[in-house]
């Protein structure tokens, strides 16, 4: 079953719940779940659609800037009944028009026509959500600026022998967030460095038809912004890099019966430069390189306990330069190259393709598996 955590109809704007703090829905679940999973669906626009390359607030306040602020860490964190039950970094996506819009032209940035969504185990939680009650779903946003859309599934396993399945909350651990910051600047011109991290653990019993089954996950969170500003603020270097590792285990009578594990990097690199030049025009250089990497690996006790892994390697290296007058863009070019490389127990795809002006230069496409090991410890 699948309940949507969403606004509720009738509606005359779009099912997400637009949050600058916070916004929370109440669900009753069935109470004969054994498993549970939150799908979240993450979408940034406004003042932090480049949250990724925000500047700092002591910065805007010292230089009088209108810019936006808040600095360039965003998490979305989920919380039950109060409580925080899991976060998400986002991956950061490019929109159509972002940067350059030269760029996205016919290659378009990742995750832009497609945005990713992101899994919570919420499976040790469900001894307080058996209880056939209301509970309260609630996401925020550290740092928020307007505007985020945020939405979710709620994935429910149900027991057809069971009417009532039991549980029970074992453990929970949660780290608070740690974020540290250092900056060194002097008018327009700085160097500024962003860290955080967060972890959360969880234990859970469920006593089903399927025995009574102890289920843990495990989320490790880190996070690193190096921001450079320089010629009075024209020119900004963005490199950033989120990595996030998400694991859940499930045994019955100590017996293992369900793993996956779940490790992402998002690697992200900008430098952009604003040249003033003749006639009123201007121009504006862009760099950008940007990557979505995942090793997965998950096993089932179908009765033969197989392990199945992939490994996924996308990546995006963008340069364009826009001339502008009038707030037009008169002349420019983008070029944009992007490789695409899957390798998984149940099957194989690579691409690499290329761009410029609007024109394909090359398109490579393999399908073929290659002998390969996926190490995924």
């Amino acid at each position: 079953m699948i309940l949507p955590v969403s606004r509720n109809l009738p509606l005359n704007a779009g099912l997400w719940f637009e949050i600058v703090n916070s916004s929370y829905k109440e669900v009753v679940i069935p109470r004969n779940v054994y498993r549970a999973v939150l799908e979240v669906y993450v979408s940034f626009h406004e003042k932090d659609e480049f949250w990724y390359g925000n500047l700092y607030n002591d910065f805007v306040t010292a230089n009088n800037l209108s810019s936006p602020g808040n600095g360039p860490f965003r998490e979305v964190v989920v919380s039950l009944d109060g409580k925080v039950a899991g976060a998400v970094w986002p991956f950061p996506v490019v929109f159509t028009g972002g940067i350059n819009p030269l760029l996205w032209r016919p290659i378009t940035a990742i995750g832009s026509f497609d945005l990713p969504s992101y899994d919570i185990e919420m499976t040790p939680f469900l001894g307080s959500l058996l209880d056939g009650e209301a509970h309260k779903v609630e996401f925020s946003v550290t740092n928020a600026l307007n505007v985020w859309y945020i939405d979710a599934n709620l994935h429910l396993w149900l027991d057809q022998e069971k009417e009532v399945v039991e549980g029970k909350v074992l453990e929970i651990r949660r780290s608070s967030l740690e974020v540290s910051y250092a900056s060194d600047f002097k008018g327009l011109n700085g160097n500024f460095t962003t860290k955080a991290k967060r972890s959360v653990h969880s234990t859970g019993l469920v006593k089903s038809s399927h025995g009574d089954i102890i289920t843990s996950a495990s989320q490790e969170l880190t996070y690193v912004n190096k921001m450079v500003l320089g010629k009075d603020g024209n020119m900004q270097i963005i490199d950033q890099l989120i990595q996030a590792d998400d694991r859940v285990h499930a045994e019955r009578e100590s017996r293992e019966i369900y793993t996956a594990k779940s490790i992402k990097s998002f690697p992200f690199y900008l430098y952009s430069d604003y040249l003033e030049g003749q006639n009123h025009t201007s121009k504006e250089v862009a760099n950008v390189t940007v990557g979505f990497n995942e090793e997965r690996s998950w096993s089932d006790d179908d009765g033969l306990m197989r392990m199945f892994k992939s490994k996924l390697e996308n990546k995006q290296e963008a340069q364009g330069v826009m001339v502008v007058k009038n707030n037009l863009v008169v002349s420019g070019y983008g070029g944009t190259q992007q490789v695409y490389n899957y390798v998984g127990s149940d099957q194989c795809y690579f691409r690499n393709i290329s761009s410029f002006n609007y024109t394909f230069q090359y398109d490579k496409v393999e399908t073929i598996c290659k002998k390969k090991t996926l190490d995924l410890t």
